[in-house]
């Protein structure tokens, strides 16, 4: 989860990615690439999913669970996935420059963008950021 502090004031804002036919908003994640640790990964995945440079600050939570999805074969099979969340401070870029699999990313002010998220668990990693960035 990226944060900035909103130009010109204290408020922070996070960048939230719109995805899929459903028009989902949630956090800029992705599969942990081979030789890649998940803190390399949360920072390549804000930079391509929204199209930001950031700086890793703090863990917040690792987030597991089951999905039902096609294997390489077109079967269906069950995944077993963790997601590792992050706190990432911006260092530049511009939202506008996110990748082609992302619909929209924007920046949201931090009190807004755990009601625009789509999954539950994402909403508690937006908690628990809010309190670490609480000064």
């Amino acid at each position: 989860m990226v944060f900035r502090r909103a130009v010109g004031c204290s408020n922070i804002e996070v960048a939230l990615i719109c995805v899929g036919p459903k028009n989902r908003w949630q956090l800029p994640k992705g599969l942990v690439d081979e030789g890649e640790s998940p803190e390399l990964t949360a920072v390549r995945e804000v930079g391509e999913e929204a199209g930001v440079d950031a700086e890793l600050v703090a863990p917040i939570e690792v987030v597991e669970y089951w999905y039902v999805g096609a294997d390489g074969k077109g079967d269906r099979v069950r995944f077993h996935k963790y997601v590792h969340f992050f706190l990432l401070e911006y260092q530049g870029g511009d939202v506008r420059n996110h990748d082609r699999e992302v619909n929209e990313a924007r920046w949201v002010p931090l009190a807004e963008a755990e009601q625009m998220l789509a999954f539950a668990s994402e909403r508690k990693i937006m908690s628990r950021a809010r309190e670490l960035l609480q000064p």
